[in-house]
């Protein structure tokens, strides 16, 4: 499934235009409270099916992430699969976001 993916450069000249979007961490609580890029909202891939349509609307401009990029694309696709049009994934994840934009935020 085609999903697109936005680098890290492109997300932080998003954050810096003050756009309106929600970035999505889909790592584990436990991964989240290491490391985390600031405004996250936690939603764990473990819990995602449980949580995305109570808080999550097919309307709104998300971006996913995880530490590498695998679990959002997986949760990047589903979303999509279940209609949602304004859906990208952080490619490199919080790793690259740690090493290209803010090396304050621990590697793990």
């Amino acid at each position: 499934m085609n999903v697109k993916q936005l680098s890290v450069g492109e997300l932080k000249a998003r954050f810096d235009k003050k756009e309106n979007f929600i970035l999505v961490d889909v790592r584990e609580k436990n991964e989240f409270e290491i490391a985390r890029i600031p405004n996250s909202k936690l939603i764990p891939l473990s819990e995602f099916s449980k949580r995305v349509l109570e808080e999550l609307k097919p309307e709104m401009d998300l971006v996913l992430h995880c530490h590498h990029g695998g679990r959002s694309q997986r949760a990047s696709e589903y979303l999509v699969s279940m209609g949602f049009k304004n859906v990208a994934n952080l490619a490199g994840g919080i790793d690259a976001w740690s090493v290209e934009i803010d090396n304050t935020i621990p590697r793990y």
